[in-house]
């Protein structure tokens, strides 16, 4: 079995720590974690089976000492992939209180990237359960990824991760 690998940024905050725990639900041994803050299309090309995790406004905005250009150098290095034999998800942190009319939309904005470039995006969420006013991670009715909420709703977290592993268990095939 090839590994699965998370591909996710910034390093050192929120989203590393639900990578860690999408890695730990999946087992340590099925997964590669990849930060984006040096990867290129080349290390995207080494794995059939992908997950993506990135946030939409967080610690990186405001903080110097992280890097706020993580996502917006890899960005361009996605859209040189062709995602069509590839299995791929997307999990995004958001603030649906200070940002209800843009809740998670990164994960839209990555999900929309990767579908140009031929990929089927895996584990769609039901928006029950979540308070937002406005997402553009929501087509079709439901999020196009895992919306997670570590500013306001950080209790929730172990059980929407629990939920959307088992929805992508069999697509990723762990």
């Amino acid at each position: 079995m090839s590994k699965i690998a998370i591909f996710y940024g910034p390093v050192g905050g929120a989203v590393n720590r639900v990578a860690d725990k999408i890695k730990d639900a999946i087992g340590e041994d099925k997964v590669e974690m990849v930060a984006v803050k040096n990867a290129s299309a080349a290390d995207i090309e080494k794995y059939d089976k992908i997950i993506f995790g990135l946030s939409t406004v967080g610690k990186d905005t405001w903080d110097s000492s992280f890097s706020s250009d993580d996502w917006g150098k890899f960005l361009p290095e996605v859209a040189k992939v062709d995602y069509s034999d590839k299995t791929i998800a997307v999990f995004g942190l958001g603030d649906h209180v200070t940002y209800a009319h843009g809740f998670v939309d990164h994960i839209g904005l990555l999900g929309k990237e990767l579908m140009e470039h031929g990929a089927e995006l895996v584990g769609p969420v039901d928006t029950e359960g979540y308070e937002f006013d406005d997402s553009d991670a929501v087509i079709d009715g439901k999020f196009i990824g895992l919306p997670v909420d570590e500013d306001f709703e950080p209790e929730l977290t172990d059980e929407r991760v629990a939920n959307w592993i088992e929805l992508i268990r069999e697509d990723f095939g762990f």
